[in-house]
């Protein structure tokens, strides 16, 4: 198509340019960089594309992999949260249009039947970016996949609810104080494993190895902050900062963190810090499971009970 042409991402020529054009797009994130999907090493089968004018400028990427399940479909990346296009100003309505034609063309080229499509929330852009949705109705996509969020507009707060002021006021009070840094990993990743394990049956994504491999190449988009009772710490969370967003990561509350409110210091920490460092909104995360057919309900309402809304977290397939 005229004025586009799409190729393979190339890893020895092309991150430097990759990466720029995230640090400048509209809807990217330091999920999308290739410094954080490189940590993945050979764990995925690339597939990730690059998108050029005629000029030979790069104007979108899109990080993309084999589905391990079934690699037959691409995804968009199967090794982050959300994916899809990233793109910069630029790039006008009818160029996302020629963009995604090109990726289909390219994709089915190469043997693929399907391209699941991650969309990154709007909470995440820059600027209102959602071209991506239009061009993918327009290739007869449908949403397979849709995860339920909970996240508080900090310039809109809801009201508390359950008590989460007092609890907080309380905590505060028997003296929980909240610490942000990175030195209380070790003691905070046995926290969550055992959270995980008992709750879920399952262990955190990211070894302790692989968050503090993460957090020294992004120190300016993680911390860790963790509540503290008689030098004993009872509460943590992994804070990823993305765009407009604070985003919460991981966190989890020892039994004797839940009893005193360790976890409401901890969240009106995070709060406080997203409004200092000029963000709009703190995401909880999402409350779903089963690929989005099951909301857990408790979870939902105890983190809407902090003051959040909701946000959607929406999945697209295009059969090619």
């Amino acid at each position: 198509m005229p004025g586009l042409t799409l190729r393979p991402f190339d890893a020895g020529a092309d991150e430097d340019a990759w990466d720029r054009l995230v640090a400048g797009s509209l809807n990217g994130t330091f999920l999308h960089t290739r410094r954080f999907l490189s940590y993945h090493g050979d764990r995925f089968a690339d597939r990730s594309v690059v998108i050029e004018d005629d000029e030979g400028r790069v104007r979108a990427v899109m990080p993309a992999a084999l589905d391990s399940s079934d690699r037959s479909r691409v995804v968009s990346h199967p090794g982050v949260t959300f994916g899809g296009l990233v793109y910069d100003d630029p790039l006008s309505g009818e160029e996302l249009l020629e963009a995604f034609e090109l990726i289909a063309c390219h994709y089915r080229a190469g043997g693929a039947r399907a391209l699941r499509y991650k969309a990154v929330p709007q909470i995440f852009h820059r600027a209102p970016a959602a071209s991506d949705l239009y061009a993918l109705h327009r290739l007869g996509a449908v949403r397979h996949r849709c995860d339920l969020s909970s996240t508080i507009d900090l310039d809109h707060r809801l009201p508390l609810r359950g008590g989460r002021g007092k609890r907080a006021r309380t905590a505060r009070n028997r003296g929980v104080e909240a610490r942000w840094g990175w030195e209380a990993a070790p003691e905070f990743w046995v926290v969550l494993g055992r959270v995980l394990g008992e709750r879920h049956g399952v262990a955190p994504v990211h070894s302790l190895e692989e968050i503090l491999l993460l957090a020294g190449r992004f120190p300016d988009h993680m911390n860790l902050v963790t509540t503290w009772l008689d030098g004993q710490m009872v509460a943590g969370g992994v804070t990823f900062s993305m765009g407009p967003t604070l985003h919460l990561q991981y966190s989890a509350s020892s039994p004797a963190g839940r009893k005193v409110g360790a976890y409401d210091v901890m969240v009106e920490a995070c709060v406080a810090a997203a409004a200092a460092s000029g963000h709009r909104w703190f995401d909880f995360g999402t409350s779903t499971e089963d690929e989005g057919r099951v909301l857990n309900a408790g979870l939902f309402e105890f983190k809407t009970s902090f003051g959040a809304g909701s946000v959607v977290f929406e999945h697209y397939e295009v059969t090619l």
